[in-house]
């Protein structure tokens, strides 16, 4: 599903380049469950960001479902972004003026599905929220925004589901079952998740965890069943 080939990532900073990522290469098989870890600095966001298609390499290449995103323009990155990736962020980043249930259908709204409807009242009752579909965000706690969030990202059925901190914001207990619902969501789709986490428990659910450090993969394991 994924490949990464040498990934390296650079910015500006005055008279000096700071390197972030080095040389990064890896693959992500279809419907994987992969945490990635590290402390703040390894790279994780810089990674993610990356193999989702949001930001360009400096070196390196990135493949997304046998499509190298250095080939398209962003136009064409955003069409195949719209079409395979979905994205969970700690911010939730979900639109106050609408309901969770227009929350959720937003992203098939703007292509003109109209399975929408449907969908999107599926989903909510799959993440236990079927008697919330109308009530603004304002409304909800931190872990149904979240779920909100969940629901809107699998609702265009993706080969591959983003989450950056996706239980930053909230408790501990909350936080389990968030990955909880993400796993239930990868078994029953079998999309492919990838999560950046700092909470080793919570990357311990993970079926592989990848560890960065100083922008560079300094492990790489899958966990024993």
């Amino acid at each position: 599903m994924l490949v990464a080939r040498e990934l390296t990532k650079s910015f500006p900073s005055g008279d000096r380049t700071i390197t972030v990522l080095r040389d990064v290469s890896f693959s992500i098989d279809d419907g994987e469950f992969v945490a990635i870890v590290g402390p703040s600095g390894s790279g994780k966001t810089t990674l993610l960001g990356l193999l989702a298609g949001l930001d360009t390499p400096s070196a390196g290449s990135v493949l997304l479902d046998s499509v190298d995103l250095a080939a398209l323009d962003e136009d064409a990155r955003a069409r195949l972004r719209g079409e395979k990736v979905g994205f969970v962020f700690q911010s939730f980043q979900l639109i106050p003026t609408l309901t969770a249930l227009e929350n959720v259908r937003v992203p098939l709204d703007l292509r003109g599905d109209h399975s929408a409807l449907a969908r999107a009242t599926d989903l909510l009752a799959r993440v236990g929220l079927a008697d919330r579909t109308h009530h603004y965000p304002v409304r909800l706690s931190g872990g149904e925004q979240q779920r909100v969030a969940i629901a809107r990202a699998f609702v265009n059925s993706p080969r591959v589901l983003f989450a950056d901190e996706p239980t930053g914001n909230l408790d501990h207990a909350t936080g389990v079952r968030i990955v909880e619902l993400l796993e239930q969501l990868n078994r029953d789709a079998g999309t492919t998740v990838i999560i950046v986490t700092h909470d080793l428990e919570l990357a311990g659910r993970a079926r592989r965890i990848m560890r960065l450090a100083d922008g560079l993969v300094v492990e790489d394991r899958v966990r024993a069943t």
